[in-house]
């Protein structure tokens, strides 16, 4: 362990989950430390700065979401939620509150890793691209500063809706965003209620960018709560 190991702070109740997240994080070279509750947790998080934190909904002194709260009042760094909590509306109220991602207890180590692994990445970068304003992930390009798309070496032609609708996931690559908050982001407030605007353009997209709609490489779906561009 050296002092440019990342630092995670796990808030989590359960002994057994906390001894398994230290074992397995500690093994690829991360720094934890650990909070049984959310208002223990928040002061470890205040006193770390970590780049990371993972977090349980079901703490006994207070709700999740309202430890998520607490710390975007001050601070950017990157929520992961693990939770047993499963409904969607859970899952998108911890989204809304702020979280980057969530994880459905039981989990899989090496899932955690590949989400933490983004999570930092877009924690470090800001947006997905380069210097030069390009967004690239597998054959899809975007040129940010031209505002031109690219499917491997062929222009694609998106309307300002398309384009703007893609540009937002572009911005929060890796990152889940809820229905409501793409709604609101680029069709506006009175719109967030709309589902069927979204599902309909997102549909528009696939059809121009994916090689097969039905099986999408970079637009995934997290079923029931919004979408997620593959960064």
């Amino acid at each position: 362990m050296t002092n440019t190991d990342p630092v995670v702070v796990v808030i989590e109740d359960d002994p057994a989950i906390r001894l398994f997240l230290r074992t397995g994080l500690s093994a690829h070279r991360f720094k934890v430390f650990e909070a049984e509750r959310g208002q223990q947790g928040i002061i470890e998080a205040g006193v770390r700065k970590p780049d990371l934190i993972i977090l349980d909904l079901g703490l006994p002194d207070m709700d999740g979401v309202e430890v998520i709260k607490s710390i975007r009042a001050w601070s950017a760094m990157p929520i992961i939620i693990l939770s047993a909590r499963s409904a969607e509306q859970h899952k998108i109220d911890a989204l809304d509150a702020g979280a980057d991602d969530y994880l459905t207890k039981p989990f899989g180590l090496g899932e955690l890793l590949a989400r933490i692994r983004v999570a930092l990445r877009h924690s470090a970068s800001g947006p997905a691209q380069d210097e030069g304003g390009m967004f690239v992930t597998g054959a899809l390009k975007v040129d940010l500063l031209k505002r031109q798309v690219f499917v491997g070496d062929n222009e694609v032609h998106l309307t300002p809706i398309q384009y703007r609708l893609l540009s937002l996931l572009i911005k929060n690559a890796g990152k889940v965003l809820t229905h409501q908050y793409i709604l609101k982001e680029v069709w506006g407030p009175s719109y967030k209620d709309n589902s069927h605007y979204l599902r309909i353009y997102m549909s528009q997209l696939r059809q121009k960018l994916e090689s097969d709609p039905t099986q999408p490489q970079y637009l995934l779906t997290e079923s029931g709560v919004g979408y997620r561009l593959k960064a």
